[in-house]
């Protein structure tokens, strides 16, 4: 009897391991399902990135599409301040130039990853005359007005909220600019939304109205190395540029008016080239306007390059008639990045979609005058695959 007792004892304490096991298993692979599940749900986070000198807090969100692509984007400045993208091995890295600090920002920012406006790129000497009154902008590259003056859009702190689509999730951006804001007139009112999509996209809508007629020009500006932020130089990257015809330049870069062929010249980028092929045939380096091989206001793709260790492809899209290639030639080992980075000549490049520079003297360009009554509209798409 004492024999069967132990052993039905022994069998039930069998059981009970079994069960118990059976459950922690259960609901460890819950556990990891949940986990699985988090990573393939797009996402919306935000937090606080800092505060200004006067005590404003800076907000930054995080927008995560479950693909593995991840876009962090604060209110200073409407600045994207991460992108996050897998290479051909599943690899994440981040391909933009900036800080992990707003800090950073505050100290030594060539408008990484900025909105910039009123104006993107330069009008020569800060003037310009609209219906018969003259008006003087900030001077703040050499003689000249560059990127919406001394404090323009990427130094504005936005309001923002999360936008949720279907299969995109986003930030909705908003600043009122004042009349007479770095010397331009109208009160203007802009709105710039950042998505990033489900299939790996960033989109960028731009939208805006204004009470008195003004230039307008706004534009996107980071500095993006497709092999990772801070790993070298992009002189391997392969471009092409959609764009047959360029705006040449003084030595102030301001435009001469004349639209000239890129054929020839180490200018073209019709078929894909290394950037750093020709480049020293180009004094300072590359910081020109592309006249983009277009005739509405249609979204064309514009440019497309190719990072050589990465696999990692971009390209994009643009309403705009233009836009600036920039080899960050001023990138001069004084800036310290992200992860304490150097980033030095060339290690960054820049395609920014716009109208094209110094348009308010150029009747001959794509007017940039926005007029009270109209509507200011332009939309970019950054597409991101891997090969």
């Amino acid at each position: 009897m004492k024999k069967l007792r132990a052993y039905f004892t022994l069998l039930l304490i069998t059981l009970l391991i079994g069960v118990f096991m059976f459950c922690k298993k259960d609901s460890k692979s819950k556990q990891d399902l949940t986990q699985r599940n988090r990573k393939t749900q797009m996402d919306i986070q935000k937090q606080t990135f800092g505060k200004l000198p006067d005590g404003r807090e800076i907000i930054l969100y995080t927008l995560v599409n479950g693909e593995g692509m991840e876009a962090q984007i604060m209110t200073y400045g409407a600045t994207l301040v991460s992108l996050k993208v897998p290479d051909s091995q599943g690899n994440l890295e981040d391909i933009t130039l900036g800080h992990y600090s707003l800090q950073g920002y505050l100290e030594a920012s060539p408008y990484f990853g900025a909105t910039v406006g009123r104006y993107a790129n330069r009008i020569a000497h800060g003037k310009f005359t609209l219906d018969g009154v003259k008006y003087q902008l900030p001077t703040n590259e050499r003689e000249h007005h560059l990127h919406g003056g001394t404090k323009g859009f990427d130094k504005r702190v936005w309001q923002a909220k999360a936008v949720h689509k279907q299969k995109a999730v986003g930030v909705e951006f908003q600043y009122l600019s004042p009349d007479g804001e770095q010397g331009y007139p109208g009160n203007l009112s802009c709105t710039v939304t950042y998505f990033l999509t489900k299939d790996n996209q960033i989109k960028i809508k731009y939208q805006a109205e204004t009470d008195k007629s003004t230039p307008l020009n706004l534009t996107h500006h980071s500095y993006f190395n497709l092999d990772g932020q801070g790993k070298g130089d992009i002189l391997d990257h392969i471009l092409m540029i959609n764009a047959h015809k360029y705006t040449p330049v003084n030595e102030d870069l301001i435009p001469t008016g004349e639209i000239r062929s890129v054929k020839e010249t180490p200018l073209d980028f019709t078929s894909p080239r290394k950037i750093g092929s020709r480049i020293d045939k180009v004094e300072g380096g590359y910081d020109h306007n592309y006249v983009l091989d277009k005739s509405e206001n249609n979204l064309v793709l514009a440019a497309r390059v190719e990072g050589p260790d990465s696999g990692r492809v971009m390209e994009l899209y643009t309403t705009e008639p233009g836009i600036q290639f920039y080899s960050g030639n001023f990138l001069e080992g004084t800036i310290e990045g992200k992860n304490s980075e150097i980033y030095h000549q060339h290690y960054g490049f820049c395609l920014e979609p716009q109208h094209f520079p110094d348009s308010p003297h150029h009747p001959d360009f794509p007017s940039t005058i926005l007029r009270p009554g109209e509507k200011y509209h332009s939309f970019s798409v950054y597409k991101f695959y891997t090969q």
